[in-house]
């Protein structure tokens, strides 16, 4: 379940009469437990309460107690040897009249009358499995506003399926937003009287809903009127009291869906909520997902919290403002300079979704123009700040049409924040008719015309010539010749993963200045027109970005091109999660990279072991996001660092001919004893890493005859044989002719291998490789060191050597991905004397003791790091200790260390080998 549904099933669980028995079972199964766990809990199976109520191990202990007992009934669960050993997570109690609630993680509780638990349905979000923020834990009303208008928005297009078409769905995400603005305005005074939008369908639509959409519709009538022309229009007197709003908001037609009683039921209880409570960010991220049939399912998960923004904001441009603000003290000219650079700054969002960046922006930026205010005597002071200055650029309708009424009701809650009530309304209606938020494809569009570096507006037109343009207002800025600054999360989509238009998009982006850009994540069109934008006017850019373009191959293939346009790193987040609303945490590994043509001292963000971001100075950050010169690394056949050549397994292309099961292994053999000859164990990733028994027929083509005879064994070369003559790849169709081989064959079969798989689980700490039995066959699915000399093995699971992979190599979503050539083979080691060498040899023998002293537990559980074993661990750690001396003396002190010794000792090794190859 969703945020938005365990917010529904709640809200209704509070309506219905409180019963004692079922709350527990129908609060758990609210937050989607499913019917077969409630049954057991019910039986008693599963519940380990010692207070008569419900315990769900790991999460939650429910105890329903007598009146007035609330708060006792709390105090006895937290005690209560049960919760400690059943590691609840929460203690909740009730006596249907109150309820009462503690966090045992964080501290934090709750207490409300029964019926109001629902607004605090956040607080219990991550029984589900869904992690929140404080926004949504101490205000539930944008996911409540949420779910009720994505009920009437999937209503109307079931009893409208012509408003459901592509011809009318730009209708239908207008008329939502329009009734958005009316919820929002009669709640806050900007209509006169008390829900006077919501009152005046309710009393002037029949019950039977048939003319809903003609009351609705002369409403909105009234709000595109002005004031001057309301008499020629001879507009109803009940609809005559709503005010001039228009600004694009109300122009153009009128027409409404048509309503059920449901609809019309639906619509009431939306305009019943207490729309003063809107937060325009969280509720502009949720709502995008109503008008898009694909993401309907994932409401509420696409909420991106303030803090998170920030990581972008604060150091593309609010900490300096706000350090110019201290360095200004009560200087009444400094102040007056700095509210002037204010005014002039540009926020520009090319893929804004629904607004929420350029709406924190504006509210930043509100604060400290506020503060500048009182400082020189000016509280309630009008802004200079247009909210024009904020633009944005989105592709979907609706979620455009959502990011501009976000904006306009962040300005109003501004303005009644800092000038009150009163002036406030006074500034607000009529709205502004200039649409600054444009719809539309942001690789396609000209950036320059849509925020240009003058005052000067410019009708935005496509960069594709075959593109219509769309039809946008000229607009001008109010305040010229300040700075701009862009920012954003635009989508990500990796190269295979890209549609035919998002293809084209980048095609015309680069194949003319690269010849590699089909690989590129398409974020990377959004970083390269940044860099072109900042040719032509002052800015700097900072984005949300998968970490793939500063990891693998991309690095080479994109920041050379952004480097040529002037850009450097002004500033970097490392990988972290951008975690979201969805279950279980579903958020993507990200990075932030803050982009300019500044030379000055640059910020990396990372995270420390307590999991808390800090900040270094430094005079430069490469593309691998480091402190250092640019550098990249590229793919090279060789191992340049003294270690062994690591190869890709054996790749059979054998449509199953070859490969065989347990059972089948013991099938082939019962049959043949003489099969026995020819089957060898067979390792793949997941062979080796979690215990899985799979074998192979490997046949030398000395014994091709004697094998051949075995009629089992002819019978699964016939299988091959076919498969490859069916082939279109020309090297399997090939590969016919010799049946009883591997398509290609890696090893003789007697080799020591070293096994080290091609992908590895993030949670690990340590990359999982080690020693295959005798006889064993390495499958294409990883790599092998042959006749492996133990010392390499101490490199290869060392924590120094997993951080070179995580970077250098990238990663397969967010795992890691290894890559002999651009992982093994560049690693940079010192020279490394024997006794450096034995002393390595020693460590990697004890993980392989550690391991095996606790068979026959699997290479995944051993390195699970929740339940990695205190001994392997140890000699791990003794591992990277001995390693590390050899690089610096001393155990490094984080990742980030380790990383620039690692660039700094890569700068030399390739530095020598030029040197070398050129003398």
């Amino acid at each position: 379940m969703n945020a938005i549904e365990i917010e529904q099933a709640i809200s209704e669980l509070a309506e219905q009469p409180f019963d004692k028995e079922e709350f527990p079972f129908a609060f758990l199964e609210s937050f989607g437990n499913k019917a077969t766990y409630i049954k057991k809990l019910r039986s008693g199976s599963a519940n380990k309460s010692d207070l008569g109520g419900v315990l769900q191990t790991n999460n939650i202990h429910i105890v329903v107690c007598e009146k007035g007992k609330v708060s006792a009934t709390l105090g006895k669960i937290k005690e209560s040897p049960a919760t400690k050993k059943g590691k609840v997570k929460f203690g909740l109690a009730t006596d249907g009249h109150a309820l009462e609630a503690e966090d045992y993680n964080s501290g934090e509780t709750i207490a409300c009358e029964y019926p109001d638990f629902p607004n605090h349905f956040g607080f219990f979000l991550p029984l589900a499995g869904i992690s929140t923020v404080k926004q949504i834990r101490d205000n539930a009303f944008d996911i409540k506003a949420t779910s009720r208008l994505n009920k009437l928005y999937v209503q109307l297009l079931d009893e409208n399926p012509d408003w459901a078409g592509s011809d009318r769905r730009e209708d239908m995400n207008h008329f939502m937003a329009r009734l958005i603005f009316c919820f929002f305005a009669e709640d806050t005074n900007i209509f006169a009287g008390t829900d006077l939008f919501t009152k005046t369908v309710e009393q002037m639509s029949d019950r039977d809903s048939s003319n809903t959409h003609e009351v609705i519709s002369e409403l909105f009538r009234a709000m595109k009127t002005p004031i001057a022309e309301r008499t020629k229009a001879k507009l109803p007197r009940w609809a005559n009291a709503f005010p001039y709003v228009n600004g694009g908001l109300f122009d153009g037609g009128t027409e409404c869906p048509t309503f059920s009683k449901i609809a019309r039921s639906y619509l009431l209880h939306v305009g019943g909520l207490d729309w003063t409570k809107i937060n325009p960010d969280i509720f502009g991220s949720m709502i995008q997902a109503i008008a898009d049939d694909d993401e309907r399912g994932e409401l509420g998960m696409h909420y991106t919290s303030v803090p998170n923004i920030l990581k972008v904001l604060n150091p593309l441009f609010l900490d300096d403002l706000r350090k110019s603000l201290d360095e200004c003290g009560n200087n009444q000219r400094k102040l007056l300079n700095l509210r002037k650079r204010i005014a002039r700054i540009r926020i520009f969002d090319p893929a804004c979704g629904s607004g929420n960046f350029l709406v924190i922006a504006y509210r930043e930026l509100r604060a400290i123009e506020n503060s500048i205010n009182e400082r020189r005597g000016e509280a309630g002071r009008k802004t200079d700040i247009p909210i024009t200055n904020f633009r944005g650029i989105e592709l979907r309708n609706f979620s455009s049409e959502i990011a501009r009424l976000a904006l306009i009701i962040a300005e109003y809650q501004c303005d009644v924040k800092y000038l009150g009530q009163k002036d406030a309304l006074i500034e607000f209606l009529p709205l502004s008719a200039e649409n600054w938020i444009t719809c539309g494809n942001a690789l396609r569009l000209d950036w320059l015309s849509i925020c240009p570096p003058t005052g000067v507006g410019v009708k935005h037109s496509a960069d594709d010539l075959f593109e219509t343009p769309l039809d946008q207002s000229e607009i001008d800025f109010e305040n010229e010749g300040g700075e701009t600054y862009i920012c954003g999360n635009p989508p990500y989509k990796g190269g295979t993963e890209q549609t035919e238009q998002q293809k084209q998009d980048m095609s015309q982006l680069f194949s003319s200045v690269s010849s590699t850009w089909k690989s590129l994540d398409y974020i990377s069109g959004w970083l390269y027109k940044a860099a072109m934008y900042s040719r032509s006017t002052t800015s700097k850019s900072a984005f949300v970005s998968t970490n793939s373009i500063c990891q693998g191959e991309q690095v080479a293939r994109l920041w050379p091109l952004l480097f040529k346009l002037g850009q450097s790193i002004d500033f970097a987040y490392t990988s972290f999660k951008w975690a979201n609303l969805a279950a279980h945490n579903a958020g993507v590994t990200v990075i932030i990279v803050g982009l300019s043509p500044n030379s000055g001292d640059k910020r990396i963000f990372f995270k420390d072991a307590q999991g808390e971001f800090k900040q270094a100075q430094v005079s430069h950050i490469n593309p691998y996001l480091v402190a250092g010169k640019d550098i990249f690394i590229t793919p090279q056949s060789k191992p340049r660092n003294g270690l062994s050549p690591m190869v890709n397994g054996s790749k059979a292309a054998d449509g199953g001919g070859l490969i065989l099961s347990q059972d089948e292994r013991l099938d082939l053999i019962s049959s043949s004893s003489r099969s026995a000859n020819y089957i060898r164990p067979y390792f793949g990733s997941d062979d080796f890493v979690k215990g899985k028994f799979r074998y192979c027929i490997w046949i030398d083509d000395n014994d091709k005859s004697d094998a051949l005879n075995i009629e089992g064994i002819a019978a699964r070369c016939k299988v091959v044989r076919d498969f490859r003559r069916d082939s279109k790849k020309a090297l399997t169709k090939k590969g016919a002719s010799t049946p009883h081989l591997f398509q290609q064959v890696r090893q003789s079969g007697n080799e020591r291998i070293l096994f080290i798989p091609r992908v590895s689980s993030e949670r690990r700490e340590y990359l999982p490789a080690g020693f295959l039995p005798e006889r064993a066959i390495l499958a294409d699915s990883a790599f092998g060191i042959f006749d492996c000399p133990m010392w390499n093995m101490a490199v290869v699971v060392s924590k120094l050597h997993l951080v070179w992979i995580a970077t250098v190599c990238g990663r397969l979503k967010t795992d890691y991905r290894y890559s002999n050539t651009l992982g093994w083979n560049t690693f940079p080691v010192p020279t490394l004397t024997e006794k450096n060498k034995s002393d390595l040899a020693r460590c990697a023998e004890n993980i392989l003791l550690a391991r095996e002293s606790h068979f026959p537990r699997t290479i995944a559980e051993l390195y699970d790091p929740e339940k990695m074993p205190q001994n392997l661990r140890e000699a791990h750690e003794q591992n990277d200790e001995v390693l590390e001396r050899i690089y610096i003396g001393r155990r490094f002190k984080n990742d980030t260390e380790r990383l620039e010794k690692l660039f700094e000792l890569y700068t030399k090794m390739t530095s020598a080998k030029s040197a070398k190859e050129s003398a």
